[in-house]
């Protein structure tokens, strides 16, 4: 199945890392975001990449989401969720590269469950990034249920996902 708008997001388990303010540095115990349980009542908007601290992500896509979210709060979001297939540990530490500082869920997908589920992973074998990579979309989620998925249809490109196209859609 490939994710639309109108279906129920699926249930997964991802895993993230909490931003701790008064340990910034400190490398924190992983926490289970259920997108079921967690995203249930929420407005949330998720958007996912194929890779942490790779040149479009760290350029063009998670920059524009953290000099945007409180802007994206503004219009009612509760969660903004950035989900990647490295794991929480890495994406921890892109996360405070970024000065995320827990205005964004940095969460894992590094077993492919969120890729599988939506449809929406992709096979970077030929450029030794793996073959379980999410593809690059965003989304807004309005009580688990989807109403808004952009997908860009070229993976190095940050068209129709970036922070302006869903804060125009919001």
């Amino acid at each position: 199945m490939v994710l639309q708008v109108g279906n129920e997001f699926p249930e997964v388990s991802l895993k993230y890392v909490p931003y701790d303010a008064a340990s910034p540095e400190a490398c924190g115990l992983p926490q289970v975001l259920d997108t079921k349980k967690d995203f249930a009542g929420k407005k949330v908007v998720i958007f996912g990449l194929p890779g942490a601290f790779t040149p479009t992500c760290s350029a063009q896509h998670l920059p524009l989401y953290v000099a945007q979210a409180d802007a994206i709060k503004a219009k009612g979001v509760d969660l903004i969720v950035c989900v990647s297939s490295n794991d929480f540990f890495v994406l921890d530490a892109w996360g405070k590269q970024n000065k995320v500082n827990g205005k964004i869920i940095m969460a894992s997908d590094a077993n492919g469950e969120l890729g599988r589920a939506t449809g929406l992973s992709l096979d970077l074998s030929k450029l030794g990034m793996g073959s379980q990579r999410l593809a690059r979309f965003a989304a807004v989620i309005v009580d688990g249920k989807v109403v808004h998925l952009s997908v860009e249809p070229n993976p190095g490109e940050v068209a129709v996902s970036g922070a302006d196209s869903i804060l125009a859609a919001l």
